[in-house]
């Protein structure tokens, strides 16, 4: 699977409460958590970006409170992929739950600058800055999981496999 976006830019230890504050917990309605997305930390976000960007970030992404509703806020707004140094493990496995991709890479970030322009192949881990004419690899997801990714997420994953067996 390939993507291709322009890059939204954050430091380290983003934590769910800016991701999506908890006073918008009380739906989970993706559509409207998309509509604050990352509010606290950058009020524009969802306002300048678009379908399809990608977010590059620091280390401890999606660190804080394990609230499922981060992830879902970030990929219901049209972010396609996150890289980071690393993620919070409990941020991470609900991103894969979701079929939000999510790479570590800290050459990706040290050398990716907020508004380059990037490819992703997440089948190969591979990263290409093709504003600067860069590329940068990260571990690709295990044949398993970008199955699960391109059906949508976990539960989509398994309704495929329902519905193909039986």
């Amino acid at each position: 699977m390939k993507l291709e976006g322009g890059v939204w830019k954050y430091g380290d230890d983003v934590d769910t409460d800016v991701i999506i504050p908890a006073r918008y917990l009380n739906t989970s309605d993706p559509a409207e958590l998309a509509k604050h997305c990352l509010e606290d930390l950058d009020s524009e976000f969802t306002e300048k970006m678009s379908p399809g960007d990608i977010i590059v970030a620091g280390d401890n992404f999606g660190c804080g409170s394990s609230r499922e509703h981060a992830p879902l806020a970030i990929k219901a707004a049209g972010v396609s992929c996150i890289i980071a140094n690393s993620f919070a493990r409990i941020f991470y496995r609900n991103s894969i739950n979701i079929g939000l991709p999510i790479l570590e890479s800290e050459d990706a970030v040290s050398s990716i600058s907020e508004g380059d322009k990037i490819s992703v192949d997440l089948d190969q881990g591979l990263i290409k800055n093709l504003s600067k004419d860069e590329e940068y690899q990260a571990r690709p997801f295990p044949e398993f999981m970008q199955e699960l990714i391109a059906s949508g997420g976990l539960i989509k994953y398994l309704q495929e496999k329902v519905n193909k067996n039986g």
